[in-house]
């Protein structure tokens, strides 16, 4: 069991799985915006340029429905609602654009950072010049001194 729990403690700090838990949050907190652009500004206009009709209405009626006296609402209808269908297919394709387009923008914003790291045309940048000699302190100087005698000692 203790292994069980190791294996499990290694697995979770991962980076992959940090970020797949990180997009999926950001996921969750961006399907609300997406579903109301879908449901309050798409859907409407679509439905307005094919001739004033709301979506989620549309639906095969397998079994008529008997009004409710009391709510006025439909009982026992048995229907298929593809006009929701048409929405979820909606609603997909807009969350695939907008998960396409922030790909882009991060990956080419990636390309731009690796290009300003490597300069112009793909080539390595220039290696700065060597920095110029330091004046020799005492101690510098006796060790150069020091290193000549003995170079002509042995010689």
């Amino acid at each position: 069991m203790k292994k069980f729990f190791q294996d499990f403690k290694a697995f979770i700090k991962k980076g992959n799985v940090l970020d797949m838990a990180v997009a999926v949050i950001i996921g969750a907190a961006f399907t609300p915006i997406v579903n109301s652009l879908v449901n309050n500004i798409i859907m409407p206009a679509i439905g307005y340029l094919i001739g004033d009709m709301n979506f989620t209405d549309l639906k095969t009626v397998l079994v008529e429905g008997t009004p409710d006296p009391v709510s006025g609402e439909l009982v026992g209808e048995v229907a298929i609602g593809w006009g929701v269908l048409i929405g979820a297919v909606i609603n997909f394709l807009i969350v695939a654009l907008c998960v396409f387009i922030l790909l882009r923008i991060v990956l080419s914003a990636g390309n731009a950072a690796k290009k300003l790291r490597k300069g112009k045309k793909g080539e390595e940048p220039a290696p700065a010049p060597a920095p110029a000699p330091a004046p020799d302190t005492p101690e510098v100087a006796l060790l150069k001194e020091i290193r000549d005698l003995l170079s002509k000692k042995e010689n």
